[in-house]
């Protein structure tokens, strides 16, 4: 396979922010902060490269989550559990992670392949799986997209969360993006 080469990345949070940023709200999602995390750190890696939408050429979106939306996932269960009210529609339509992606290719105008990935080995807090480099190396080598944007997303559990810790686990959400294309 082809090298990568790295067009732009971004990161939530930013390490300049020292813990004071707010992830902003997403229209159309609600209960959970996994969306507007997807959604901003692609905004930022696509404002590097291009400025103001739209993105110019054929991008793709990769989305890599080991935990995926632990949020929407509890609030969907607690509601189906809770049969004097009814189910939010609106936490289905979020539960699906492919929902984020088409909101960020909407506003972008990326017409590239859209896909959604589990890692087989979670990668350390603020890195890229390499299972989702390998892939975007394949949509670019079968001519699927010019470019890839490659996003890696973890949402805090916050039932687990220790103030202290440097391994991901201080209840913090994290994602990396990077767009990539071929070297």
């Amino acid at each position: 396979m082809t090298a990568l080469r790295i067009l732009a990345e971004a990161s939530w949070p930013d390490p300049e922010a020292r813990g004071s940023e707010q992830l902003p709200p997403l229209p159309g999602f609600s209960a959970s902060s996994f969306n507007p995390l997807v959604a901003e750190t692609a905004e930022r890696c696509l404002r590097a490269r291009h400025g103001a939408a739209p993105a110019p050429g054929r991008t793709a979106l990769l989305l890599a989550s080991a935990s995926g939306d632990l949020a929407t996932a509890r609030a969907i269960e607690e509601a189906a559990a809770d049969t004097a009210r009814r189910m939010p529609p609106l936490l289905f339509f979020q539960s699906n992670p492919n929902a984020v992606l088409g909101h960020i290719a909407a506003r972008w105008g990326l017409t590239g392949p859209v896909v959604a990935i589990c890692p087989s080995q979670p990668p350390p807090p603020g890195r890229v799986p390499q299972d989702a480099l390998d892939l975007a190396e394949l949509l670019l080598a079968d001519g699927d997209a010019e470019q890839v944007l490659v996003i890696a997303a973890e949402q805090a559990d916050r039932t687990d969360a220790d103030p202290d810790s440097t391994d991901g686990t201080d209840g913090t959400d994290r994602a990396v993006a990077l767009l990539v294309t071929t070297a």
